[in-house]
């Protein structure tokens, strides 16, 4: 891996009007549990990609609502099709990535997808910025229907920013090198609300690069049981968090860490100008729409 500094540079948008040179393998891991009625959607979004080098894993510990029968659909177009029982989605991914061969890595969940053309997008990313670990873009959140709704434009991250909650990264827009993955030895298995978030803090700060790019790859489907539709999970979620605290600044959060915080969110809105006015157009352009007015 890169050295520090930890912090990804500037948002950049690399010129890609010419594909690449090679196509380095890009492993996708599904992970998918009682999610049948959007898992055709995610498995379709990833093999109509139309890049030439893709190795798909499918990870499902033990769904009983036909999802295994659309998974037996697809089997003879998937590499690996893993049907263990599990201990949670983080050690289900880390199934995958056990399996996983190629030079870059990323998962989805079966109840979100990727925008058409992603992957070459995220191969002629990589090839400009060699030396980035992770390279994240953002995308649409979309409902159960498939619609999609606002953008999800992502943070720029550090490590600091991150345990703040000033570093929301999109995850279904998230690419990672494979090596970098296995490198702190894949996710946490203990974290069952933000093992994403937790990846990237952990490649973070054994001096992974993280670059983020502006791009449109990821499809983010809020609905009532996926686990950001849920509220039953938020204590797990404050231990997760606390934890990754406790990697940065080897101490549970205190007392001010709430306003830190909120601090935090104002500090963003000016250091990071670009997001802050991407924002503000999109929310605009969505009261344009229903005819109202900004407040």
């Amino acid at each position: 891996m890169s050295s520090p500094p930890m912090s990804s540079p500037p948002m950049s948008s690399p010129p890609m009007s010419s594909p690449p040179t090679s196509f380095p393998k890009i492993s996708i891991a599904t992970i998918s549990f009682n999610q049948a009625r959007f898992l055709e959607e995610a498995i379709q979004s990833i093999l109509q990609q139309g890049y030439p080098s893709i190795e798909y894993i499918v990870v499902d510990p033990g769904s009983t609502d036909g999802s295994r029968e659309i998974i037996e659909r697809y089997r003879h177009r998937l590499a690996s099709v893993i049907l263990d029982p599990d201990d949670g989605p983080a050690d289900g991914l880390n199934r995958a990535v056990d399996e996983a061969t190629g030079d870059i890595f990323a998962y989805l969940n079966s109840d979100d997808a990727f925008v058409p053309g992603t992957f070459r997008q995220v191969a002629e990313a990589f090839a400009a910025h060699p030396e980035a670990d992770v390279i994240y873009g953002n995308g649409f959140f979309i409902d159960e229907q498939g619609q999609r709704g606002r953008r999800f434009i992502s943070d720029r991250y550090s490590p600091e920013r991150s345990v703040r909650g000033c570093a929301i990264v999109m995850q279904q827009a998230t690419f990672l090198r494979l090596g970098a993955v296995k490198e702190v030895g894949g996710f946490v298995v203990g974290n069952r609300t933000c093992w994403d978030a937790e990846l990237l803090l952990d490649i973070a700060l054994t001096g992974g690069r993280l670059v983020r790019i502006w791009r449109d790859w990821g499809l983010f489907r809020i609905h009532g049981a996926s686990i950001t539709g849920q509220r039953s999970n938020l204590e797990q979620y404050r231990q997760d968090c606390a934890r990754q605290y406790e990697k940065v600044h080897g101490r549970q959060p205190g007392r001010r860490h709430r306003f830190a915080e909120k601090l935090g969110r104002l500090q963003k809105l000016v250091t990071d100008p670009k997001r802050t006015g991407a924002v503000v157009a999109d929310r605009l352009g969505d009261r344009r729409k229903t005819g109202s007015e900004p407040n």
